[in-house]
């Protein structure tokens, strides 16, 4: 189960341009990105983010570009996950991908307010609102195992490392 304290971005359509602008694209360290994270979008809202945020957002939250930055900033920001009522597409798999659980469940952002107490459960398959529980669809096993490893190359890298062990 992962928790967090609910940080509200309620817009629909939050592209990634806003979430992390054009000009910081340079920026590779993760521990600098965190400062440039909505950047075009509202810059305070950094500073009502921890280190044990969830974040509750619209839908279509990240159209636009396919910038990895976002979910990178995201993490180094201390997001543990989001919840949306939607994500587009290429966000939602670079958010897998660097091990950023964002799940849709449109009854949880309705329920939701600022500073809500939220826990994930994949294993059960819900997602809790200051205790109420709400479905969720299923993660598959290897998503979580991606999830639980910190992001795709690490799951990968233990993979490949057991693998050569085996063979």
């Amino acid at each position: 189960m992962i928790a967090g304290r609910a940080v509200v971005v309620p817009q629909d359509d939050v592209d990634t341009d806003v979430l992390y602008p054009g000009p910081f694209l340079n920026v590779t360290d993760v521990t600098q990105m965190k400062a440039h994270l909505f950047e075009g979008l509202d810059p305070a809202l950094r500073g009502r983010l921890g280190g044990d945020t969830a974040l509750v957002v619209g839908a279509n939250f990240g159209c636009g570009s396919s910038r990895e930055h976002v979910p990178q900033a995201m993490r180094a920001a201390g997001i543990r996950f989001l919840v949306g009522r939607s994500f587009a597409r290429i966000f939602h798999r670079n958010a897998v991908n660097l091990g950023l659980p964002a799940v849709v469940c449109a009854e949880a952002v309705d329920a939701c307010t600022e500073g809500s107490r939220l826990e994930l459960d994949f294993e059960r398959g819900t997602i809790a609102v200051d205790g109420a529980p709400f479905p969720i669809s299923p993660v598959a096993p290897f998503m979580r195992a991606i999830f639980a490893a910190g992001g795709l190359e690490p799951w990968m890298r233990d993979r490949l490392d057991t693998t050569t062990l085996v063979g």
